[in-house]
């Protein structure tokens, strides 16, 4: 089995944010605070624990925030890739920095995804692309009704029954294959592309999973981070 040092991890965090306006029209949202420090910097941090120590940050929207923050870390590489470069276009820029099997990960979710059994399934697999697959979170809140009495609330769970895209991804270098300009988004055509091709994995993961794209969703963080089980926090 390859070390997980000698895989790069390829963090998207050029967007803006505009859902989580309250912070993103001063700063990108990669680097809202959870706690003392980034949300960008908890998933580097999270990634380096599986002893991943090269990590490619694609920035554009206030770049400069956070090409200043990681400026003395040498595990760290921050590439401008444009204010307006959808995700797949962020990815392509990036293209001579990857010449083999990287991760892939957005700059605003959290998870407890074990990342050497991500990649052993990658492997084993065999496929261009592995993505991990969540459960999402419910809108509403969920009811169990027996005999006309509700026997059970539950405050928005998880939705066991279906599964969304949660991002931390493996690509193969073939994958550079699907994506064509700085106009291509990443989740729309060339994964779909990958999937009628059979060449695309998906890595069920039953565990924690937030992403922060609202402000109700950065206080769910907040809050676990807080805790002493905080999920994304190796012990």
């Amino acid at each position: 089995m390859e070390n997980l040092a000698n895989i790069p991890l390829v963090i998207l965090a050029g967007g803006k944010g505009t859902r989580i306006s309250e912070y993103s029209l001063n700063i990108p949202k990669p680097m809202i605070k959870i706690g003392r420090i980034p949300i960008i910097k908890h998933i580097i941090n999270y990634y380096e624990s599986f002893g991943v120590n090269k990590i490619y940050i694609a920035a554009g929207y206030k770049k400069e925030i956070i090409i200043k923050y990681f400026s003395n870390n040498k595990n760290v590489k921050v590439i401008d890739t444009g204010n307006n470069t959808l995700t797949g276009g962020r990815l392509l820029r990036l293209k001579k920095l990857l010449n083999s099997t990287f991760f892939l990960t957005y700059g605003d979710g959290l998870s407890n995804v074990d990342i050497k059994k991500l990649y052993s399934f990658h492997v084993k697999h065999k496929k261009i692309a592995t993505v991990t697959a969540v459960h999402p979170v419910a809108r509403f809140g969920e009811i169990i009704i027996k005999n006309n009495a509700v026997i059970k609330f539950n405050e928005k769970p998880r939705v066991k029954n279906d599964w969304i895209n949660g991002g931390f991804f493996v690509f193969n270098n073939d994958f550079f294959k699907y994506l064509s300009d700085d106009k291509t988004i990443l989740e729309n055509e060339p994964l779909r592309k990958l999937s009628k091709n059979l060449q695309l994995s998906s890595f069920k993961h039953e565990g924690f999973w937030q992403c922060m794209d609202t402000l109700r969703e950065k206080k769910i963080l907040d809050e676990l981070n807080r805790s002493k089980n905080c999920p994304w926090k190796k012990k």
